[in-house]
């Protein structure tokens, strides 16, 4: 008896549990699903996640990336307009913005991926070849920090002067980015951002380079020199200069303090004369025995002598 109601209840499990699985499904929070029936799509692609129901065995469940994906393209070797080789390397970003016109364009994600390849690989050697190698390589036109103009200077000394840019790696870059959104759209792809990752030179290309970068650094430092030079030049005739306003205003001061102390000088003999004038004569006339005589000296003087006169006159030495 428990064998015969076993039977069916084993027979209905095996019915009914395939059949729920293949009825129920989940969606996640970064995927999208397109659902089909006979291959055909139908209804709207499910962009909101929770478990969906759908018909058993008929339809089937397509996922798609929600969040942004990588592409990541192989170098390239590319020709620019002269006629300089480089291998390019390029990036980008992008998302399934409609899941029912990418499954109805491309069907899975590596496809998208390989038209990827061509759609960006194309704009990059359309925009590159276009280009002189310094568009690309560069995004304005300084050069550590000097000006085109500021070199052009020395060109008569330096060598020719530096190529101008244009548009540079940054605008060209934009331009990439923009032709590839122009194309993508009618696969239900959105492209966020699309990047050179890197440039590299062939080997004929790297000398040629490397010696116009050290033609352009010779250049920058005789710029930076001469500058030097002429700065040096500057300070030190600011310092000569201010030098002799020192000196100037030093030997001014002196002679006025001397000037000042000599009327000082003289003011004090003035008032030292002006209240015993004999006495103030007969010090001077000391004065002048003291530096014209000394041990070896011999003066012959006449007896009426003015300057002997008060070695004579006994009375004014005792006073």
């Amino acid at each position: 008896m428990k064998l015969n109601i076993l039977i069916p209840v084993i027979i209905i499990l095996v019915l009914v549990v395939p059949l729920a699985f293949s009825m129920f499904y989940v969606v996640n929070e970064a995927e999208q699903v397109v659902i089909t029936e006979f291959g055909k799509p139908i209804g709207e692609p499910i962009v909101t996640a929770g478990l969906k129901i759908k018909t058993p065995f008929i339809q089937q469940i397509h996922r798609f990336e929600k969040r942004i994906l990588e592409w990541d393209g192989s170098p390239n070797q590319i020709p620019t307009k002269d006629k300089k080789f480089i291998w390019l390397d390029t990036t980008a970003r992008w998302r399934i913005n409609d899941a029912l016109q990418f499954y109805q364009a491309l069907g899975t994600e590596l496809r998208a991926q390989s038209r990827l390849d061509d759609i960006i690989d194309s704009a990059a050697r359309d925009l590159v070849t276009a280009q002189l190698l310094i568009e690309v390589v560069r995004d304005s036109n300084r050069v550590l920090n000097l000006d085109i103009a500021e070199l052009e200077d020395t060109e008569g000394q330096l060598g020719e002067p530096l190529e101008e840019i244009i548009l540079g790696r940054e605008k060209i870059t934009q331009m990439m980015r923009e032709k590839v959104q122009q194309t993508v759209p009618q696969y239900g792809i959105e492209l966020i951002d699309v990047q050179i990752k890197r440039i590299n030179y062939v080997d004929e290309v790297r000398e040629k380079v490397f010696t116009r970068m050290i033609s352009e650094r010779q250049r920058i430092s005789e710029k930076y020199k001469s500058e030097g030079e002429g700065e040096a030049a500057n300070i030190s005739g600011q310092k000569q200069k201010e030098l002799e306003r020192i000196q100037s205003e030093a030997y001014k001061e002196a002679e006025q303090l001397k000037g000042a102390a000599d009327a000082q000088a003289i003011q004090i003999y003035a008032n030292a004369h002006g209240k015993d004038p004999e006495f103030f004569a007969f010090l001077q006339t000391l004065e002048t025995y003291r530096k014209s005589t000394n041990a070896s000296t011999k003066l012959i003087l006449t007896t009426d002598s003015e300057l002997y006169k008060y070695l004579k006159n006994s009375q004014l030495l005792r006073r």
